[in-house]
């Protein structure tokens, strides 16, 4: 049995999941850029680094932590490149007006925070506009 219009529910599908990706990846970028430029630095470490289910190994969540001067200690989640590991110290940049929100690694611990979300802006906003491209064309 064809669900009528059936061939056009996964590009379209596709180009909506990766809009969205595109807008958070964005969001956060201009989260971090606010947060590199309101100066707010402190040194860092990497406290713990979870894996997902079945220890896949692509799939590292690494958490990070800091104190601010206030000697309040925040806890955040971001891109780390493999070769970060528990108890490695690592520069945070954040917004002093709210750190819990914006902080972000700002160097050493891989790649510059804004490269990395600025590459997974790019490449999700042109898969989305690629699917988006097949489902008009197949629309057509």
């Amino acid at each position: 049995m064809e669900i009528p219009g059936g061939d056009l529910l996964f590009p379209l599908a596709m180009a909506l999941l990766f809009s969205w990706l595109a807008v958070h990846c964005v969001r956060r970028l201009a989260a971090m850029a606010h947060a590199l430029r309101a100066g707010g630095r402190a040194p860092g470490v990497c406290i713990r680094i979870e894996t997902e289910p079945y220890n896949r190994s692509d799939a590292e969540r690494h958490v990070f932590s800091f104190r601010t001067p206030d000697g309040r200690t925040v806890e955040f989640e971001d891109l780390a490149g493999r070769g970060v590991r528990v108890g490695d110290e690592v520069t945070v940049a954040y917004d002093p007006a709210g750190p819990e929100r914006t902080a972000t690694v700002a160097g050493p611990g891989g790649w510059s925070p804004v490269l990395r979300y600025g590459l997974l802006a790019t490449g999700c906003g042109l898969a989305a506009a690629g699917f988006t491209a097949v489902f008009l064309f197949t629309a057509i």
